[in-house]
């Protein structure tokens, strides 16, 4: 009934942001300019014409981000915030709350002007970074909106400080190359904005029956040419891999797709999707490395079909005033993120089969052994990412490392064990193949630049019965590792390509925290594990052990000899002090839960003819 219900507030929410008729001839326009970019400062004027008059226009700073899941006070960057008439006569301003202004006193029709400054020292694909050479503007935490215009049709300038800079977005471009259009405020928002000494390189893709254009659009002062070229080309593969899986490209609005990459010292490493853009991020420039910073291009670029256009109900529309609540991020981000992967591996990108064997190792054991898995499943460690979701630290200690996991690394999991299964049990199926029945039924489907048809849990649970046919192996499926905590055995699924899955220590003890040198002394240096043996024994983050199995220890050097004369189930006895108090403890050893994924000819096991099929199926490109 809950669902039922937001469902229904959302729809209600939607229809008023696209036929509010008292708004329907209003006008919202921008301009930025960045008079002092030196010390990372906007002036920004936003005009909002068609206003009614007899209340307060209610002018605000988004609290959240598309791509983003969690919460963030942009406003705390915006000051000297002012009204005007569209005559120049000041008009009441009050600060009702931190992300609030209202403004009073205009006459009917009239336009209101708001003028403030907007302080950005943090490019990446959440917050805006200015300075004297490059300005990357994540449009949330950079423009104010109004209240009631959300439908209102949007025009913006960008006033370039240096004839040599350039302007990269997926905003609507006009005569004038200064000025861009939106049709609605959900798309504004979605159209980062790159500034500056601008390199561009692009290439057609027919799909569709029609050619789109593919763009980059890098920022990357130490790179060369030469250096641009390669990349380019290298991203090129990776597209292709990409629209292999669905067998076409998404619809891209104005025809054009393009790569916001900005590859400078000063910016945050990131990567964040949009429609028709995503924002590419990272101190690492691609100077003498074309390939450098490729496996974000991939991940991002799956999102211009999953998320951005096949999207959970629960995304749609996106709220701007609070953190968005969403069960199915496993999907929309950790499915993208096995893709992301596969897809480089596929391009040629990811090196042989024994290192792509490792990266898989490493995702499993994060999701078989992590404590979380104890309370949560896919689908709730979604909804717990607007606690996670880029949370800024600095606040109260928490017990997240007992209750999450990322969903970017539960999803690529659950989608492993899916197309695994799904190529072991019904020959001639894959993931590839349940990607593309969601993207008929519910992706391709779009009205006004959204999703016509966003999904729900109920609607994957039964195109994965289509797909396959099989209505009970889709329900058992969900209830188990989606909706459920299980983990699928993934020993006969990998043996099928060629992988041994095993013990990576077997009989070998381990601890849930590292304890390191402090003080003369050893400290748990993090919160334990509840299934480890620190934990277990009633050892915390900050204890301090000062006698282990009836040894003094003041190195982390002094353990290894301890743990090389246990094995499993041996108890030792720990003398340690708790916050001013000392104890005794019993701990108990138990064998280290890590494992690995091999290749058999590593092993020097055979690998039959029908293995290396399988294998050669699922990593091999697809590209004739």
């Amino acid at each position: 009934m809950k669902s039922s219900l937001g469902w229904l507030s959302r729809a209600v929410l939607l229809s008023l942001l696209f036929i509010a008729p008292v708004f329907a001839q209003g006008k919202v326009e921008y301009e930025i300019a960045f008079p002092n970019a030196v010390h990372h400062e906007a002036e920004i004027t936003a005009t909002f014409r068609g206003a009614p008059a007899g209340r307060p226009l209610e002018v605000r700073m988004s609290r959240s981000s598309p791509g983003r899941y969690s919460s963030h006070e942009f406003a705390r960057n915006v000051y000297r915030v002012r009204a005007e008439d569209e005559k120049g006569a000041p008009l009441p301003v009050e600060w009702v709350n931190p992300q609030q202004w209202n403004v009073s006193g205009f006459a009917k029709g009239g336009a209101v002007r708001v003028r403030y400054t907007l302080f950005g020292d943090q490019g990446s694909g959440t917050f805006t970074g200015i300075d004297s050479t490059m300005a990357h503007l994540s449009i949330p935490a950079t423009f104010m909106w109004a209240r009631g215009m959300e439908a209102a049709p949007i025009q913006v300038r960008f006033r370039l400080p240096s004839p040599e800079w350039k302007i990269a977005t997926q905003l609507a471009p006009t005569g004038d190359p200064e000025v861009f259009t939106a049709p609605h405020m959900q798309y504004f928002m979605d159209s980062p904005t790159m500034l500056g000494r601008l390199r561009f390189r692009e290439w057609p893709v027919q799909s569709n029956g029609k050619t789109y254009t593919i763009r980059l659009a890098i920022n990357d002062p130490a790179a060369s040419d030469q250096d641009v070229d390669g990349y380019a080309e290298n991203a090129k593969r990776i597209v292709a891999e990409q629209i292999a899986v669905f067998g076409e490209t998404p619809d891209f609005d104005y025809g054009t797709y393009t790569f916001l990459a900005n590859y400078v010292p000063q910016i945050d490493g990131d990567g964040m999707e949009h429609r028709n853009s995503t924002s590419l991020t990272s101190t690492r420039s691609i100077k003498g490395a074309p390939r450098a910073n490729l496996g974000v291009v991939s991940h991002e670029f799956f999102h211009c079909w999953n998320v951005e256009r096949l999207r959970p109900r629960s995304l749609e529309p996106f709220n701007f005033e609070d953190a968005n609540v969403s069960g199915e991020l496993w999907l929309a981000e950790g499915f993208t993120q096995y893709y992301g992967n596969l897809l480089m591996k596929r391009a040629g990108f990811s090196g042989d089969d024994a290192g792509f064997g490792r990266s898989l190792g490493f995702s499993i054991n994060a999701v078989l052994n992590t404590a979380g898995r104890q309370l949560h499943g896919p689908v709730e460690m979604s909804r717990r990412a607007v606690f996670e979701d880029g949370a800024v630290g600095g606040g109260a200690p928490t017990n997240s490392r007992n209750l999450f996991l990322s969903y970017y690394t539960y999803g690529n999991v659950v989608a492993l064990s899916l197309d695994l299964t799904l190529r072991s049990r019904f020959p001639g199926k894959t993931l590839d193949d349940y990607m593309r029945e969601l993207w008929q039924s519910y992706g391709r489907h779009q009205k006004n630049q959204t999703p016509a048809r966003p999904y729900t849990l109920a609607d994957l649970r039964a195109s994965l019965a289509r797909l396959t046919g099989d209505a009970a192996f889709a329900d058992e499926f969900f209830r188990r590792y989606i909706e459920g905590r299980e983990v699928v055995d993934f020993e006969p699924l990998l043996a099928k390509a060629g992988f041994q899955y095993r013990k990576a220590r077997p009989g070998k003890v381990w601890l849930d925290a590292p304890l390191r040198e402090q003080g003369g002394g050893l400290v748990v240096s993090g919160p334990t594990l509840t299934t480890g043996p620190l934990y277990q024994a009633g050892l915390d983050r900050g204890d301090r052990v000062l006698n282990f199995d009836g040894q003094p220890v003041t190195r982390a050097s002094d353990l290894q000899p301890i743990f090389d004369r246990h094995k499993p189930g041996d108890v030792v006895t720990l003398e340690v002090e708790q916050r001013g108090v000392k104890r005794s403890l019993q701990l108990t050893f138990t064998e280290d839960p890590q494992i690995e994924v091999v290749p058999y000819e590593t092993l020097n096991k055979e690998v039959t003819p029908a293995m290396l099929a399988f294998r050669a199926a699922w990593l091999r490109t697809k590209m004739n």
